[in-house]
This record gives C-alpha cells, structure tokens and sequence, in this order.
C-alpha cells in the first residue's frame, strides 16, 4: 500500500517546490541544479495563512524575499529566471484581489518572452461561506469567475485549486510548462484561501526529489534536408541569432557555422549577447530599432535563417525589410518556427544548427567585401552617435520632429545638456565589461540595440517582449540575485521610474548592490517622438507643468530631484547634468558597496533615430496636418512592399 503524509496544502507546495531539479546537456555533460531556491511574497489575507505558514514554519531550504510591490516582485523572479537561462526560478506568492491582479502585466511580460514565472495566488473560499469576501469581485452570472481569472490570458496554465489533492495534478502540469523549452511563460495557480490550510493524506513519492529534463529536441530528417536544399541556393543569406540560441547557449556553434559558411548574423533583443559584439560577422541589432549595418546587409539577403526568433514586428520591421526573401527557421516551437511562410525546423537551436551544418558541406556565401564595409560604415556613424555635444542655441538634435523650444526649455528648467547617444557611449565605455545590463521601454532599447556592446556572454537582460515599463529596476534586483558577482545596471527612463522602482527597497533590504541609471529627459521621449511624428500635436508626453486649462504641451518643464528621492531609501546618490558629472559618478559607483543611482539629466531628441527600419504603427486615414499626410504616404508605400503574412 502506498505510504502517505498528512500535510496543508501550504505545507505540500513547499515541500514539493524544494525537491525539484532540472537538468540540461552542455558540452557533453549533464549539469543538474536545484529548481527553486527562492520565494518572493507579499503577503495578505489571502496567502499570509496556509502557503505562508508553511514557509514560515515548515522545514526547508527556500530563502523567502520580501516584496514591495507584486508586479515587481515577478518582474525580478521573471529577469532572475532570465539570467539563469531559464534553470532557476523564483516562485511569487501574493494574496486576492489587487494582489493578484498586480501580478498579471508580469504573467503577461514572462508568457511573451517564454521566461518560466510560477506565481501563487490566493482565492476567494472554496466553501463560500464568508462570501463576499474581502477584495472579492462577485460577478453575478457565475461565482466561480474571481480575479485571478484575469491570469487566463496571459499565463501558459492556469488552474484553480479548490479542494486539497488538486494540487498534485496542478503541480505536475506547472512543472511540465516551467520546463518545456518550446511553450515555457507563467503558471498561474490560485489557491481557495479555505483550501491553502486544509490537510490531506498525500502519497510520499509525490515528494521525492524530481529531476526534470531539459530537452534538446533533434529535427525531423526531412525538415532539416529541405532547409538544406533551399539555403544550399542562397548567394547572400543572414543568420538572425533569437532567445533561443542563449536558452539553448549554442552561441559556439552558430559562430562557427556562420565563419565556415562566410554569412553573417544580426541580433534580436533576446539574442544580444548570446555571441560576443566583437565576432566579425556580427552585425549587431536588426529591424526597427536595429542599426545601418544589420538592416543594410538584411536588405539584399536573399534567404533569411532565424533561430530562436519569434519574428516579432521589430525584428522582421512589420515584415518589410528582407520581404522578398526565403525564411528558414529553426525554432523549438513549431508555431514559431511556422512564421513568415518558412521553411521550418522544429528542433532546439545548437541540435538544429549542428544538423544543418552537416548537411551544407563546403557551401559558402558569395559575400566578399560588403560585410567589413557595413560594419566600418557603422562604427563611423557610433563613433558621431558617443562624440555629440549640445551647443545651445541652433542645435540640431538626432529628431527632428519637435516642439519648437524644446531643447532650450529643457537646458533652461532641467539645467541637462547631456545628449543620450554620448552619455550611452560613455557608460558602456566606464562600467565594467562583465557588468550585466537590464532595460526594458522607451528609447533606449533602440539606441541600446543599436550602440551597446557586450562580450561577455548573456549580460544583456533587455526585455522588448512586452516592453514593459517598470521591468528596469525590479529585473535589476532579480538579475543581481542571480548574479551576485557582477555588476548589475539597469537603465531606464524617467517614465519607467515613475512607474515601478519599488524593489530598489528590497534590493537595500538585502543588502544586494544594483546601479539605477536614471535617463531624466522629462517624461515620454520615445512615445513624443512617435506621436509628433505621426502628424499629432505633442499632448502629455512631456513633463510640462499645466499652464491655466490649456493642453499639457506648453509650460515648463518639471524639474524632479530624483537623487535626493532615492537617498531617502539609503541609495548612494548623484546628479548629472554634464558629461564630466556622469564620468565622475560612474566611476564614484564602482567603488560603493551601497546600491547607487545616477540621476542623468538628458536633453530631449538626443536618441538614435532611423537606419533603415520601418514600423507599422498605424496612422489616421484622413490626417489634419502635413506631417500626417507624410506619415501616411510613407505606411502606404511600406505596405504594399511588406508581405501580407
């Protein structure tokens, strides 16, 4: 007869998320790691009891993080996951209602970028006997719909625990999902606040030490003979090296496929730094926001391969830039690898390419000089991008399109006259060359795609899945926890800031050490630039006092302090309006043991802008001004050279 143990539902999580391990094949060897080490909670009526008990009393090895903010706390399990490609995880617990629902733009950032986030829940009762209960949102066609079905739309599982043995069920299939290379995302499991405390007699095996593989799955032999036969064809082919070549780190053997076969690869967000910036054959970023070598070379390809990419609309430049080429993929997700009506390899990233390889023989591109062409034309144009200085008066900034007196209000009320492109420049230039950098909205995924170099593997943690603003500070902490001895940095905007930096107080809590750079350049730079040049006059896009009832556009600029904000935490602090103020503080922080932020003062419009990418954005069909009739004359003609699908 099976033997059982009589637990609390709490007890049986706990007990459960410390017995699991993963394993994943590297270099030939097998390396196992314990799954779950860590608990991020915030608790409140509905988790406080049954799961919180159970890590505060019960007997295990979780090392359990104090949350400020439920958003945040599982935007840093999501980077913590992240930095450890995806072999680690930190589960999040929150309590019903607003604490839940906090948690599903994180479900949704983790489930877009195929990042394992398993997040806890508490429920309304099972028994329904208090109902409604506090923070219940009663909807009256059907009592089983309670916030946490919010999660439905953005988690890869979602069940509702409401008896005590479905939680065996629920943690078996959470596992499978946490695991799967192919479909990872959030699991999101709410638990009937009754439920977490009640007991059951559960079969000890369910509590034995569970080792789950980590698949590298080889291709099918004919999906791999056709992508062959059509890159065997190509005279100028492009590798896009995804996320999946880092989760897969078979970043040695794209490298030597491409210098074997002479063709060059470019980079998505998820992919950056998966290969060193300095491989000759590394174009840097691609698409929308990608830089002039990448999207020149993508032009005149004939046959684009991509691995591990989801072609997301910046990538592919909403399938405008390399329209007229033959896709190829190699994807672990057979949806993924469907997309752009390509040739596709289901099969994970270094098993696909290592096939494929074996296939080409002595196949070599027909490129000669246009590859080292492209990249000094670039390293040309980085070089003007991290020399820029601002002039006063007259100054013409990167964008163009503008309110009139911008810049010179800004130098006025801010007192900035750093550009961005420099001040990025310099960064990369001080900080450490192992130091892992994190970034997420606005505009400096742009100019960090474009202008940032890395060659230190998998220490850029950008999050442009979702974009999510405020993931900056909150994946900074969570980077830092999973990489303890490197400098961690997270770059972020004004807005983003103002969003969500809550974590920067548990950082100091634990006494973990990050680097807040903080881009001041009043407000939503990005989304002005966007707005303005789409033909529509700039409303709440800058931070502008009101003047009378007259739209915000017009009064002066707000002149925020954000150093003496973050001092009041205990962060060791300074502000930047020069460029010899942002070296100094950059090399100040280096030698603090105490978190750090830098307040950068940053002129508006001094972002990259352009280099041959194309986005899709939509615009009005009957516009008011001549900017946008330009903007619609543009979308016109890029849609009718894109491809339908």
């Amino acid at each position: 007869m099976q033997k059982t143990i009589k637990l609390t539902v709490g007890e049986a999580v706990v007990r459960y998320l410390d017995n699991q391990y993963v394993s994943f094949e590297k270099d030939g060897k097998i390396e196992e790691t314990k799954f779950v080490e860590g608990f991020y909670a915030i608790f409140g009526h509905g988790c406080v009891l049954g799961i919180g008990e159970a890590l505060s009393q019960a007997k295990h090895s979780i090392k359990v993080y104090q949350g400020r903010n439920e958003q945040g706390m599982a935007q840093a399990a999501t980077a913590y996951a992240k930095m450890h490609n995806r072999r680690k995880i930190l589960p999040c617990m929150s309590s019903i209602g607003p604490g839940s629902a906090n948690m599903v733009t994180a479900a949704a950032t983790a489930t877009v970028n195929n990042i394992p986030l398993l997040l806890f829940m508490g429920d309304t009762f099972a028994s329904r006997q208090p109902d409604p209960v506090l923070q219940q949102v009663e909807q009256l066609h059907n009592p089983t719909v309670t916030t946490a079905n919010a999660f439905e739309a953005v988690s890869r599982y979602f069940d509702k625990i409401t008896r005590p043995e479905m939680i065996l069920s629920a943690l078996t299939n959470a596992m499978r999902v946490l695991t799967d290379p192919a479909h990872t995302g959030a699991v999101a499991l709410a638990i009937s606040q009754d439920v977490q405390g009640e007991s059951y007699d559960y079969p000890e095996e369910f509590f034995r030490k569970r080792v789950h593989i980590i698949v590298r799955q080889k291709p099918d032999d004919t999906q791999i003979q056709e992508a062959a036969a059509v890159l065997k064809t190509a005279k100028k082919p492009l590798v896009i090296v995804g996320g999946g070549v880092r989760y897969s780190e078979a970043g040695k053997e794209v490298s030597r496929f491409c210098e074997k076969h002479n063709i060059p690869f470019a980079e998505t967000q998820a992919g950056k730094s998966s290969i060193e910036s300095s491989h000759p054959l590394n174009l840097g970023g691609i698409g929308v926001t990608g830089n002039g070598c990448a999207n020149a070379i993508a032009k005149d390809a004939d046959v684009v391969l991509g691995i591990g990419t989801r072609f997301t609309d910046f990538t592919s430049s909403s399938k405008w830039l390399y329209a007229d080429s033959q896709v190829i993929t190699v994807n672990a997700s057979s949806f993924h690898a469907g997309k752009l009506d390509a040739v596709g390899v289901v099969a994970d990233a270094r098993e696909g390419i290592v096939a494929l390889d074996a296939l080409l023989g002595d196949y070599v591109s027909t490129y000669t000089d246009e590859i080292a062409a492209a990249k000094k034309a670039w390293d040309e144009e980085y070089n003007r991008l991290a020399s820029i200085a601002y002039t006063g008066k007259g100054f013409e900034p990167e964008n163009k399109v503008r309110v009139t007196d911008s810049l010179e209000a800004f130098n006025r009320d801010v007192g900035g006259e750093i550009c961005q492109t420099s001040a990025l420049a310099l960064v990369r230039k001080l900080i450490p060359t192992d130091a892992v950098v994190v970034a997420a909205a606005g505009s400096l995924p742009g100019c960090m795609q474009r202008m940032w170099t890395t060659d230190k593997l998998y220490s850029y943690n950008m999050e442009y899945g979702y974009s999510c603003m405020g993931y900056e500070i909150a994946g900074a902490f969570g980077s830092k926890l999973a990489c303890p001895q490197q400098e961690v940095y997270a770059l972020c905007g004004d807005g983003s800031y103002n969003m969500l930096h809550s974590e920067m107080i548990t950082a100091l809590q634990e006494g973990v050490k990050i680097n807040v750079l903080l881009f001041d350049n009043a407000s939503f730079g990005c989304i002005n630039n966007l707005q303005m040049g789409q033909g529509i006059d700039a409303l709440c896009t800058e931070a502008r006092y009101r003047e009378g009832d007259k739209p915000i556009r017009e009064g002066k600029f707000m002149a925020i302090d954000y150093a003496m904000c973050a001092r009041g935490y205990g962060y060791k602090t300074y502000t930047a309006k020069t460029m010899q103020e942002l070296e100094f503080a950059l090399l100040d922080a280096q030698k603090q043991d105490l978190p750090t932020l830098i307040d950068i003062k940053v002129l508006p419009k001094t972002m990259t802008d352009g280099y041959g990418g194309w986005w899709n954005v939509g615009c009005s069909d009957i516009p008011r001004t001549a900017r946008g009739q330009d903007a619609l004359n543009t979308r016109t003609g890029k849609l009718s050279e894109a491809r339908k699908y």
